[in-house]
C-alpha cells in the first residue's frame, strides 16, 4: 500500500528517522483494525509536516514491510530487465491502483510489446493470488495470446499517420462494458504516428475514462505526444539492457554464435534484444553500411559514391536500416577509441583512416540524414546531400 511522505521545499525526502516512525504507528494502526484505521496517522503526519497535498511521495510500505505471505508480485516472466519499472508496476498493483492509461516509450525491439501483453494479462488475470499475471486462468491465456475479446488494438494500417477515426470508434466502444474480464483495454502500437485530430480525440476519453477501461500507448517518441497526453499517462520509458541481462538470452536463442557475435550484435543494437535478434538472423551489417564505413575509413571518395549513388532508387524503408548501421559502426568506432571496447573489422580501419572528430561529424551527419528521411525529406534529396558532405 502506498503511503504518503512529504517532501521538503528544497526536494529532498524526510529523515530516515521520521519515515521509520509513521512507519510504525501504521502497522500499529493495521494490527488494529483495517486499512482505513491509519488514516488519521496520514492526517497527523500530514498536519505535522505542514506539507500540500501535491508535493507528498509514496511509498511502497506494504510490499516492504509486511510478512511475504501477504504480498501480492507481478510476474514478469519475458520482460528483461528494466527493474525500476518492474518495481513500479509490482508496487501499483500490489494495491490495486493501476493507472487508466500506460504509456510505454522506447525504440522498436526495446520490450513494449512484451510488457503491454504481460500488462494485458495482469488487468484481466482472474485468480486472486499472490503473483498476476497467473498464466492458468482463462483471461490471463487469451490475454497472453492476444486473443482476448476485452483487449483491443487500435491501429490505422492503411494509413502512415493514423487519422482521427480508430481513436472515435475506441472512444465509442469504451462505454460499452467489458464482455468477460474485468478491464477493457485498448492498445495502441504507434502511439508516435498518431496525428494531432487523432491525439486531441484520445485526449477526452483519457480526461474522464470509466473505471473499467484503459489505455495502453506504446511510441518511440514521446515527444510527438501532446503533453496533455503525456501528463495524464504514466510513462514508462524502457533502458537498454546490460550484457549480464542480454547475453543469457541471446546464448539461449542463438546457441551456434560466438561470444564476439553475441557482444557485437548486442553493441550495435545498443543494447536493446530485438535488434540484436534481427541482427543476427541477417548478418550483422548490410553490404552498403559497410561499404560506407570502409570507404569512409579510407577517404575513398569514389567509394563512397559508388555505394551512395544506387541508394537513390531505394525505398525510404531500404534506406533507413542502412544509415543507421552506419552511424552505429561509427559509434563503436568511437567507443574503442575511448577504450570502452576492442575494435574489430571495419572497426579498426574506421580508427586508423579517421580522428574521433570526424567520426563524431559523420555520425551526426548520417542521423540528420536518418531524420530528414523520417520527417517526409525526398531520399533522393537525403542521398545527395549525403553525396556533397559525406568525405
Amino acid at each position: 500500500m502506498y503511503f504518503p511522505f512529504s517532501i521538503p521545499k528544497s526536494g529532498r525526502k524526510r529523515s530516515a528517522h521520521s519515515r521509520r516512525r509513521f512507519i510504525q504507528r501504521f502497522l500499529k494502526a493495521k494490527q488494529a483494525g483495517p486499512a482505513r484505521t491509519a488514516l488519521p496517522v496520514f492526517s497527523a503526519y500530514r498536519k505535522k509536516c505542514g506539507e500540500a497535498k501535491k508535493n507528498l511521495l509514496y511509498y511502497d510500505i506494504e510490499a516492504k514491510y509486511l510478512p511475504r505471505k501477504e504480498r501480492r508480485i507481478m510476474d514478469f516472466t519475458g520482460f528483461l530487465g528494466n527493474d525500476a519499472i518492474k518495481r513500479r508496476l509490482s508496487g501499483a498493483f500490489a494495491i490495486g491502483r493501476v493507472a487508466h492509461s500506460y504509456l510505454l516509450c522506447g525504440p522498436a525491439g526495446s520490450g513494449k510489446h512484451t510488457l503491454a501483453r504481460i500488462l494485458c494479462a495482469a488487468m484481466e488475470c482472474e485468480k486472486d493470488g499472490a503473483a498476476v499475471p497467473c498464466g492458468v486462468c482463462p483471461g490471463c491465456r487469451k490475454a497472453l495470446a492476444g486473443i482476448h475479446p476485452d483487449v483491443i488494438t487500435v491501429d490505422d494500417p492503411d494509413h502512415k499517420a493514423m487519422t482521427v477515426d480508430p481513436i472515435r470508434a475506441a472512444r465509442s466502444d469504451m462505454f460499452i462494458r467489458p464482455n468477460e474480464g474485468r478491464r477493457k483495454i485498448y492498445v495502441i502500437p504507434r502511439g508516435q504516428d498518431m496525428n494531432e485530430s487523432a491525439q486531441n480525440a484520445l485526449l477526452k476519453i483519457l480526461e474522464e475514462p470509466p473505471d473499467y477501461g484503459a489505455f495502453l500507448i506504446l511510441s518511440t517518441n514521446a515527444e510527438r505526444l501532446l503533453p496533455t497526453i503525456r501528463s495524464r499517462a504514466v510513462q514508462l520509458q524502457l533502458s537498454p539492457l546490460t550484457p549480464g541481462e542480454a547475453l543469457p538470452e541471446l546464448r539461449r536463442r542463438f546457441p551456434d554464435e560466438s561470444e564476439q557475435n553475441l557482444s557485437s550484435a548486442l553493441e550495435q543494437a545498443e543494447g536493446y534484444l530485438g535488434p540484436a535478434c534481427e541482427a543476427l538472423k541477417d548478418g550483422l551489417f548490410s553490404e552498403p553500411a559497410l561499404g560506407l564505413a570502409n570507404g569512409f575509413a579510407a577517404r575513398d571518395t569514389l567509394a563512397l559514391l559508388q555505394v551512395l549513388v544506387p541508394m537513390e532508387k531505394y525505398k525510404r524503408e531500404q534506406v533507413l536500416p542502412v544509415l543507421e548501421q552506419t552511424r552505429k559502426l561509427l559509434s563503436m568506432a568511437l567507443r574503442a577509441r575511448a577504450g570502452e571496447r576492442a575494435a574489430f573489422g571495419p572497426v579498426q580501419a574506421l580508427l586508423r583512416g579517421r580522428t574521433g572528430a570526424e567520426l563524431l561529424q559523420a555520425a551526426e551527419l548520417l542521423q540528420q540524414a536518418a531524420n530528414d528521411l523520417n520527417g517526409n525529406v525526398g531520399v533522393g534529396a537525403v542521398i545527395g546531400g549525403l553525396c556533397v558532405h559525406l568525405r
